[in-house]
């Protein structure tokens, strides 16, 4: 069975390549999974040269000139000295090395170039760090950006946040239900709009009751109770919103398909990562009840037309319960095709696993629903001793 362990850079950078890698190595994993290009965040690492690390948006590596030549959106900067001599060094030990890549989530160019964001039902553009996949600037940076990343003679692109991203404000004392927050997070801009007008939907319409009721509740209406559903969703906003959210997924399938072609072209292979598990469980291990397979249309993610596209898939099983793991993975299987790579991203420790016999069970669950790999998150993140939980899990999946 195939496995890696997520890495940041910061690790590279604080504890040393060798010692990084050497430790991995001896956790009997398969790979790493490098963060190539990651996002901005302030995180407690407690092994790093910094017990809080901030880390920016930004690409670890020398962008090749030719493929950004033209384009008005540039990767950020980051160390990018930071990868030099990772190829070697993990070859020498045996080791797979796969370039994590998140390609939306980057609020520096969000910043920027706000025109490329996502725009609300009301005209804001109020989320600069979600660059919208419908912009042609967005999809040709991602388009290169993959490329970048294969050229680093990476196993495989592990593609984060290169689909439609959820309404994640940081402070709100309106009594939002999760379907008004859904409502209030699709985008409207001119891209988007076009797209959905060019499949049959009538997009200002859509626009319209979006801004009706998410409107009604600024102003002191009841907010919707239980979960997004098609149903639900069709009821409560009508079925020309609901028309509107699906158009969302030619967005994102035929973006992916150019990202997964552009990778095997460099003589890679792309594992596609859907977020919704994270959007369910990221926070305490406890997602909500529907299984992340059959509610990633939220995001734009259509599994079943993806799974013709895409060799690989990583589903992020960020739950405490070994079966909801496996019910995970089955589900996302049956969407896909039994036929693709489905990899199962763990966390060995709080808040999914609270002992190794946990983690061990995960796995175990994991396998046992058909997943081919098992990938652990992430290394700079957890204690040593979380991570020493590793080699059992690994064991089980064996």
């Amino acid at each position: 069975m195939d496995s890696s362990v997520y890495v940041f850079v910061e690790d590279l950078r604080g504890e040393g390549v060798e010692r990084v890698l050497d430790r991995i190595s001896g956790y009997g994993v398969a790979g790493v999974t490098i963060g190539a290009v990651h996002h901005a965040s302030r995180d407690v690492t407690p092994h790093g040269l910094s017990r809080l690390t901030l880390r920016h948006d930004g690409a670890h590596f020398v962008p090749p000139s030719d493929l950004f030549s033209g384009l008005r959106l540039r990767p950020t900067a980051g160390y990018q000295n930071a990868l030099d001599g990772l190829r070697e060094a993990c070859s020498e030990r045996g080791l797979k090395l796969h370039g994590w890549t998140v390609f939306l989530r980057n609020a520096t160019l969000g910043t920027q170039h706000p025109d490329v964001t996502v725009r609300d039902c009301f005209g804001d553009r109020g989320s600069l760090t979600d660059l919208c996949p419908a912009h042609p600037d967005v999809r040709q940076y991602a388009v290169a950006l993959s490329r970048a990343v294969a050229r680093l003679g990476v196993d495989s692109v592990v593609a984060e946040s290169l689909h439609f991203r959820p309404l994640k404000p940081q402070r709100s004392f309106v009594p939002l239900g999760p379907m008004d927050t859904y409502l209030f997070g699709l985008c409207f801009c001119d891209y988007c709009m076009r797209r959905a007008t060019d499949l049959g939907v009538n997009a200002e319409v859509a626009r319209e009751e979006c801004a009706r009721i998410v409107g009604g509740v600024f102003d002191g209406d009841p907010p919707a109770q239980g979960e997004v559903t098609r149903a639900a969703l069709t009821a409560y906003a009508g079925p020309e919103v609901v028309a509107y959210a699906r158009a969302r997924s030619e967005t994102v399938t035929t973006l992916v398909s150019e990202v997964a072609s552009a990778v095997a072209e460099e003589g890679s292979k792309l594992v596609f990562i859907d977020s919704t598990g994270a959007v369910k469980g990221y926070t305490d291990g406890l997602p909500s009840p529907g299984l992340a397979a059959h509610d990633a249309w939220q995001l734009g993610v259509d599994l079943v037309a993806l799974g013709d596209l895409v060799p690989a898939f990583g589903v992020l099983a960020y739950a405490r319960d070994a079966a909801r793991v496996a019910d995970d993975v089955g589900a996302y299987l049956r969407s896909v095709g039994k036929d693709r790579e489905v990899r199962a991203v763990l966390r060995p420790g709080h808040p999914d696993s609270d002992s190794a016999d946990r983690l061990v069970a995960k796995a175990r669950g994991a396998k046992a629903a058909g997943a081919l790999a098992v990938d652990f998150y992430a290394y700079g993140l957890m204690q040593y001793p979380v991570l020493d939980r590793i080699p059992a899990a690994l064991a089980e999946a064996l």
